[in-house]
């Protein structure tokens, strides 16, 4: 029997709209150990509830009706202060000032480096990390 990894319980929740992208962290995030849910929109992860115990969520600024900025503010919102780790294909100086303002627990331009997300993800998750 292979022993678990103890990331292995810690959830991360994906958030992204483009199906080959969601797949492709979906899978990097599954070889790293960690379990996953993914959802194409912010609706439907606020639609699917609350997550028990250690989670975090990964996504995309531009998603189709609410934003990730929007997500992070309707999460807070509703009690649920887990940490967000925001990624964007739009990068420009003001939207990360914003992410940051806003409380991300980390900010990643697409295209980034899979081990970059690996990283946030561990950061994000350690005590000291969470929100």
């Amino acid at each position: 029997m292979l022993p678990i990894a103890k990331d292995a319980a810690k959830k991360v929740l994906v958030v992204e709209d483009d199906d080959s992208m969601r797949q492709a962290i979906e899978r990097l995030l599954n070889v790293a150990s960690f379990a996953t849910a993914v959802y194409r929109s912010a609706e439907e992860l606020l639609a699917a509830g609350p997550v028990e115990g250690d989670a975090c969520v990964v996504s995309d600024l531009t998603l189709p009706g609410m934003s990730g900025l929007e997500l992070l503010a309707e999460l807070h919102a509703r009690g649920w202060w887990r940490p967000l780790i925001l990624i964007t294909a739009h990068d420009s100086p003001g939207v990360r000032k914003e992410a940051e303002q806003s409380g991300v627990a980390a900010y990643l331009a697409k295209p980034f480096l899979g081990n970059a997300l690996v990283a946030a993800v561990k950061t994000a998750m350690e005590p000291t990390g969470a929100q």
